[in-house]
């Protein structure tokens, strides 16, 4: 009886063990769940933040920013996930974006005002300016013997019915005391401004010059066959694209915004270090591979010279603007374009969403490698 109770109790002690050897064995095993790499990447995957964006055009060199703060994964350090869709030009782009199909835009402050005008519920605001000069330009051909503005007298300019450098020729009439009756107006689609020059339709159009360039070179054109005047040179020191977002948007979601830029920016300075490595991205980030590279050197180049790389950049940092230069443009815009309302700088900009100056300053000459 004696060893019948030894047994039983024996049993009873082989069981327990096996149970806490089976228990412990279970919480240290490895599990059949993803790598512990895959884990996080799907967790921080699942934790970004989607931001929509939309470009000013179809994507070209000057988006280097963007795709290099993609594809290095500046957007993701910040939480976003960020994807974008071309744009139909900068009235087309500001329009998507008050209506709410974006969530952040590349265009321009000008018409930017003009739509806050009419749509007072759904104003946009530029939380960055990149762009420190306007590409705004009368593009000719020097076989027509224009050799500066007042050249143009009695002749025949084309342009788009919307376009703005158009809105804002009797400004910069006025200020190399041109009248602007003395000039003609074609009209035509914006695909078509440069055939129309080169077919000798027009004497001379207005245009953004790092379109309107590069097409004329592409359509077999030398630099030294062709004069551009640009606004800025010539008493309208109007500022270029910047980072665009609805006001309730940015009231709603400050981080983001913040963020965003922060990212963008880090994009920028990578483009101003190494545009050959820029230039390489968005071309292989093109969906159409059909991009000519020539033609978007140029372009990168016409902006690097003009409007990415300015003395107030230098000074102020990336994205940042001179108030009272703001002003001044904001001013002109309301004249030029048939604006009803006065909007001052604090209506369309805000530096509220800017990191710190040492944050955003231009990469030193120094680490700038040429294009190539």
């Amino acid at each position: 009886m004696k060893n019948i109770k030894r047994l039983i109790a024996i049993a009873i002690s082989v069981a327990l063990l096996a149970s806490c050897s089976s228990n412990t064995t279970t919480s240290n095993a490895p599990s059949a769940s993803p790598s512990p790499t895959t884990e996080a990447t799907d967790t921080a995957s699942k934790e970004l933040k989607p931001v929509k964006v939309q470009l000013s055009f179809l994507m070209q060199s000057l988006d280097a920013p963007l795709i290099l703060a993609i594809n290095k994964g500046y957007f993701k350090e910040e939480g976003l996930d960020v994807t974008y869709e071309r744009g139909f030009g900068n009235v087309d782009t500001v329009s998507k974006l008050g209506s709410g199909a974006f969530d952040i835009s590349f265009s321009d402050m000008y018409n930017t005002l003009d739509f806050n005008s009419k749509n007072p519920n759904d104003q946009i605001m530029a939380v960055a300016v990149y762009q420190n000069k306007a590409p705004f330009a009368i593009v000719a051909l020097k076989d027509k013997g224009i050799n500066s503005l007042k050249d143009l007298t009695g002749k025949n300019l084309g342009a788009p019915a919307g376009d703005g450098p158009r809105k804002l020729f009797p400004l910069l009439a006025q200020e190399v005391n041109l009248d602007p009756n003395s000039v003609k107006w074609t009209t035509m689609e914006p695909k078509l401004r440069e055939t129309f020059l080169l077919q000798g339709k027009v004497d001379a159009v207005s245009a953004f010059a790092p379109s309107a360039v590069p097409a004329l070179i592409k359509a077999g054109k030398k630099p030294d066959d062709i004069n551009v005047f640009y606004y800025t040179d010539n008493g309208l020191d109007f500022y270029g694209n910047g980072i665009l977002v609805k006001k309730a948007f940015a009231e709603k979601n400050p981080e983001i915004v913040k963020a965003f830029v922060r990212a963008y920016i880090r994009g920028f300075q990578d483009m101003i270090k190494d545009p050959t490595a820029a230039l390489d991205a968005v071309q292989a980030a093109d969906p159409s591979k059909l991009m000519d590279r020539e033609s978007e050197k140029i372009r990168l180049q016409t902006v690097l010279d003009k409007g990415f790389i300015t003395p107030e950049v230098e000074t102020l940092g990336i994205g940042a603007v001179e108030p009272k230069r703001l002003q001044t443009s904001i001013d002109q815009t309301v004249q030029g374009f048939g604006i009803k309302t006065n909007p001052t700088v604090a209506d369309i900009y805000t530096d509220q969403y800017l990191p710190q100056r040492e944050q955003r300053q231009l990469p030193p000459a120094s680490e700038r490698k040429p294009l190539q």
